[in-house]
């Protein structure tokens, strides 16, 4: 198991090379070429999300991108350090709110809306230490593995 850890201060011109560096990890992982415009669509939405959780928040720690490249998966991890209540749940985290709540943030229910659109294996989690959105995508050829 490979794995890429890339930590940005929370400023919207770094949402950019986290793209590239995840499409990048992607395609060495055995992405296919036409799944890997959705990951870095996904992996912008995420970080944009984080970053602007930090920013709000007043947080100046790092936005984190863990990917990791297993056998027949590769997956893509994006957390802030925004706390959110204890124990994690789905309705608990900011954005997932916010697709219940109509009165909530837009911009963070459209960038989760794109988010699950664009992913089918997508989690969102909070808790104390703060946010994970984690996408997974299967690896080409996978499939065929025993």
């Amino acid at each position: 198991m490979a794995t890429v850890e890339l930590r940005f201060s929370a400023q919207p011109e770094h949402v950019r090379t986290a793209r590239l560096v995840a499409a990048a990890v992607a395609r060495r992982a055995g992405l296919e070429e036409a799944v890997l415009d959705e990951v870095r669509l996904a992996v912008g939405e995420a970080c944009s999300r984080a970053v602007g959780l930090h920013r709000s928040n007043g947080l100046t720690a790092p936005v984190r991108v863990v990917l990791t490249e297993e056998e027949k998966s590769f997956s893509i991890e994006v957390g802030d350090e925004v706390p959110g209540p204890a124990g994690g749940s789905a309705e608990s985290v900011p954005g997932i709110a916010a697709v219940l709540d109509p009165d909530a943030d837009e911009e963070d229910e459209m960038g989760l809306a794109v988010i699950s659109g664009l992913v089918d294996d997508v989690s969102v989690t909070s808790g104390e230490s703060g946010g994970t959105i984690r996408m997974s995508w299967p690896v080409a050829g996978a499939a065929d593995l025993p």
